[in-house]
């Protein structure tokens, strides 16, 4: 159970929180943009499970257009916040494969893809459904906090070649979200509905809740990863 982390760009840097007993699972979580991954894992060691392993990994710093070209982490580059804003599609997708290379190591290493979690918060959660709807890794689930999909008039063919159109997806948004308003949320949620199996998509809503995390979103988080990653 060794394997290179060198070989895998974003793992050699990433914040990793380790399993207390025997790792069978692992929970890859994205954080959002101008962030890093050591607040998600805090966030992360809070609802621990001790059979689960948390890697939370930095995005690269790159020059990001919504924020007058100033150099910060970011999964990709964003020019808008809004549904018909342009799109970085190399970017994204260039994010995507990256991400895929984690899933693999762990596969790699031991770790089924059936046994993967892959979620993040705002940019980090956009990134999470893109690549989990791109991907022919079959994951156990997927969460996406304050977030929307990418290049959402691409899909449903984008996701032709996807594993995931049967995999669990839990959606969580503020309603008071001034970033990513929570109607972008519920569109999101709609498009993901035409994508994958509607019965599979969980949408919750946090009254109060602006562009952030709290402990009632993190319980059912927790409780999620729990249904969907139990222990063997």
């Amino acid at each position: 159970m060794c394997g290179n982390n060198m070989s895998v760009p974003l793992l050699s840097e990433a914040v990793t929180v380790p399993g207390t007993e025997k790792e069978t699972a692992v929970v890859i979580f994205l954080h959002g943009l101008g962030d890093t991954g050591h607040g998600w894992a805090d966030a992360m060691t809070s609802i621990r499970l001790p059979y689960i392993k948390y890697i939370c990994p930095h995005a690269p710093r790159i020059p990001v257009t919504l924020n007058m070209k100033m150099t910060m982490p970011s999964w990709f580059d964003l020019m808008g916040l809004s549904p018909g804003s342009p799109e970085d599609e190399a970017g994204i997708k260039k994010a995507a494969e990256n991400i895929k290379a984690i899933i693999d190591h762990e596969i790699k290493n031991g770790i089924p893809s059936s046994r993967i979690i892959l979620g993040g918060f705002s940019q980090g959660g956009a990134l999470s459904l893109y690549t989990a709807l791109t991907s022919q890794q079959k994951l156990a689930a997927v969460v996406g906090l304050s977030c929307w999909l990418p290049l959402h008039k691409t899909f449903p063919q984008a996701a032709s070649g996807s594993a995931n159109k049967d995999t669990p997806i839990l959606q969580c948004h503020g309603e008071m979200d001034p970033m990513i308003p929570v109607q972008f949320g519920a569109l999101t949620a709609e498009k993901l509905k035409n994508i994958v199996s509607p019965q599979k998509v969980t949408f919750r809503t946090y009254p109060g809740l602006v562009h952030s995390s709290c402990p009632q979103e993190m319980s059912a988080v927790k409780e999620f990863i729990e249904k969907q990653l139990p222990r063997v």
